[in-house]
C-alpha cells in the first residue's frame, strides 16, 4: 500500500519550468507576484490551436476560477467542500479512478453541491507515451466511473496527469470533447509530510493571484484546506469573483463586442 501511494504522491510532480522531454512538454509557467497573467512562453501558441486553457486571458471583471486535483484522500476534502459550501463558492475536482473507488461518497458530494468533476485519468499514466486508444479508454474509464455514481454523466474538461502534453494529446482531447485545463496559479503544496502552515499557502495565492487566473490546489495539503476559507474571504474583499470553468467557456462563446 505505501508504495501504491507514494507512485501517486510522486506523479503529482508540477513542472514549474518549461521543459520539453522526449515524449512531451511539462507545462509550466513563469512565476511573478505583481498580480499579472503569468508568462507562458511558447506554450500558450501550442495549446492556443486546441482551444486548451489556462487562464481568462481578456478578463472583463476580476474573476478567478478555483480548481482542485484529487489523486486519494488524504482527509481534507470533506473540509474544503464545507468552506466552498459556506461562502457559495464554485469549484471544478480533477479526479483519478483511485479517488473515485475508495471516496465515492466525497465524488457525489462534489456534484450533489453544485461543483463540476473534471477529468484526471483512470490511473495516472503519463499521456505523451501513450497511444490514441489508450488515451481514450482511460478517459472513457473514468467518466463511467462518476457516472455510476453521480448524476453527472459527461465530462467535459481534462487536466493531464502530470501536467504533461504534445500535439497529439491536445488533438486528440479535442477529438475526444475534452477541454484540456491547465493553469495560472499554482504551487509546491502536494508534499504531505512537508506541509509549512496555512499562512503558505495564503501568501502563495494571494502573491500569484491575478485577473482571470485558474488556481491549482490540491486536495492533499493541510495548508490549503486551513488557508481556504481566509484567502476566499480576502479575495472577495479585494473584488476577485470566484465563477466556475462553465462560466469560462460560455464567457469565451460570446462575441467581444457583447463583454465591452
Amino acid at each position: 500500500m505505501k508504495s501504491k501511494i507514494f507512485l501517486v504522491v510522486a506523479s503529482f510532480f508540477i513542472f514549474f519550468t518549461m521543459t520539453h522531454s522526449v515524449y512531451g512538454y511539462g507545462w509550466g509557467y513563469k512565476k511573478n507576484d505583481d498580480n499579472q497573467l503569468p508568462e507562458v512562453g511558447k506554450f500558450g501558441e501550442i495549446i492556443e490551436k486546441y482551444d486548451a486553457i489556462y487562464a481568462d486571458l481578456d478578463p472583463v471583471d476580476k474573476e478567478i476560477y478555483l480548481t482542485f486535483d484529487n489523486g486519494y484522500e488524504q482527509g481534507y476534502t470533506k473540509e474544503i467542500l464545507g468552506v466552498l459550501k459556506k461562502e457559495q463558492v464554485p469549484a471544478t475536482f480533477f479526479v483519478t479512478g483511485h479517488y473515485v473507488e475508495t471516496t465515492p461518497e466525497l465524488v457525489k458530494q462534489m456534484v450533489d453541491e453544485g461543483h463540476i468533476v473534471g477529468n484526471h485519468s483512470y490511473s495516472h499514466p503519463d499521456f505523451t507515451t501513450q497511444s490514441k486508444e489508450k488515451m481514450k479508454k482511460e478517459l472513457d474509464m473514468l467518466e463511467d466511473a462518476v457516472a455510476e455514481i453521480t448524476d453527472q454523466k459527461e465530462l467535459m474538461y481534462l487536466r493531464p496527469p502530470r501536467g504533461t502534453f504534445d500535439e497529439n494529446t491536445l488533438k486528440w482531447a479535442s477529438e475526444f470533447g475534452y477541454v484540456h485545463v491547465f493553469w495560472s496559479l499554482a504551487f509546491k503544496d502536494w508534499e504531505t509530510d512537508n506541509q509549512k502552515g496555512w499562512e503558505y499557502a495564503f501568501n502563495e495565492i494571494t502573491e500569484q493571484i491575478h485577473p482571470g487566473a485558474i488556481l491549482l490546489l490540491h486536495t492533499v495539503s493541510e495548508d490549503n484546506a486551513k488557508a481556504l476559507e481566509k484567502v476566499i474571504k480576502h479575495l472577495k474583499k479585494e473584488g476577485y469573483v470566484f465563477k466556475s470553468l462553465d462560466d469560462l467557456m460560455k464567457k469565451q462563446a460570446l462575441p467581444k463586442d457583447i463583454l465591452l
